[in-house]
């Protein structure tokens, strides 16, 4: 076997808070093992483009406490196309590079899996998104920081809401998965939640709605994923204020201010044991692999299986939760 001397990192797709002490984790990880650490700015782009520059201990300080991604990130097209990819190849070769790591989705882990069958390089990847839609790992790097972010936000629109006795839908990230949307709205007291993953909530909630109006009690929170069957926050206020019209309703979009901020402490770690990972299981000689973290030890799981809709499904408990709670 190869002894790798040369690793290169990039971060991929959507930011995450994390993704900064991941590649802080991967630098000094690579140094401490007395590797050369490349890094690679705008994603695949950069990879094809060869915009990579050798990194020391100083290129990642001050940079644990960050948000987004000091490596910036970008989506490629170019990189589904071979030619493109064997471009990239390329530029690795000439700088003697002899394996990847890749900070990203299941988009990022896709583009990785097919680079390593095509070329024979050596990938690994760390799961950077907020959705937490990955198998392998019971959290993704991002996915508490953003779940504070949203709390935080869905605590100070109820002020507003039982201020003036109005019932708001908040549209949160979770275009095929509603973990953010679940999780928050059971922490911020959401009186209803839709996810994608769970089919007529939209029904439902007007036969709970019914019941409670009935009983003098008022809902105020909504919490809808992006990616819910009823077609976002705005649609579903839409058809309530059809049916309804009466009350008194508003929509509040989080959008991106759930990918920013700093992390949080479980993602700084996190995402410093995922990134040390990393490194070890390429010097190990371990390839096309996701690096996750299952009840609190390292775990390896292949790319195909790692990428998304095969996460562990939603939790019966929970949603049974949600409707105990919301009476």
């Amino acid at each position: 076997m190869k002894k790798i001397k040369k690793i290169a990192m990039l971060t991929s797709g959507g930011d995450a808070p994390g993704m900064n002490a991941n590649i802080r984790a991967v630098v000094r990880a690579g140094l401490y093992n007395h590797l050369e650490v490349y890094g690679v700015k705008n994603g695949y782009e950069g990879l094809i483009d060869g915009d990579m520059e050798r990194m020391d201990h100083s290129s990642v300080s001050n940079i644990i406490q960050r948000g987004g991604t000091m490596l910036k990130t970008a989506r490629s097209k170019r990189f589904m196309e071979y030619d493109y990819r064997k471009q990239a190849y390329a530029q690795l070769q000439e700088r003697g590079i002899d394996a990847l790591v890749v900070c990203g989705g299941n988009g990022s882990y896709t583009g990785a899996k097919i680079f390593n069958e095509e070329f024979g390089i050596k990938v690994v990847g760390t799961p950077g998104t907020i959705d937490n839609d990955l198998y392998g790992t019971d959290f993704t790097i991002g996915y508490d920081t953003a779940l504070n972010t949203v709390v935080e936000a869905v605590d100070k629109i109820r002020d507003t809401a039982s201020s003036h006795n109005r019932m708001f839908f908040v549209e949160v990230m979770g275009r095929d998965a509603g973990f953010i949307a679940l999780n928050s709205g059971i922490a911020s007291g959401a009186e209803a939640i839709f996810i994608p993953e769970i089919k007529g909530d939209y029904q439902d909630f007007v036969k709970r709605f019914e019941k409670n109006k009935r009983d003098n009690k008022l809902f105020s929170i909504i919490i809808v994923a992006e990616g819910d069957e009823s077609g976002g926050a705005f649609k579903v206020a839409e058809m309530f204020k059809e049916k309804y019209t009466d009350l008194e309703t508003r929509v509040s979009v989080l959008g991106h201010i759930q990918r920013g901020g700093n992390p949080s402490c479980r993602d700084r770690v996190l995402a410093s044991k995922l990134g040390a990972g990393a490194v070890e299981a390429l010097l190990k000689g371990e390839t096309n692999i996701a690096i996750g973290e299952i009840n609190g030890k390292i775990a390896y799981t292949p790319f195909e299986k790692a990428i998304k809709h095969q996460h562990n499904s939603i939790s019966a408990d929970l949603l049974d939760l949600v409707k105990t709670l919301a009476i």
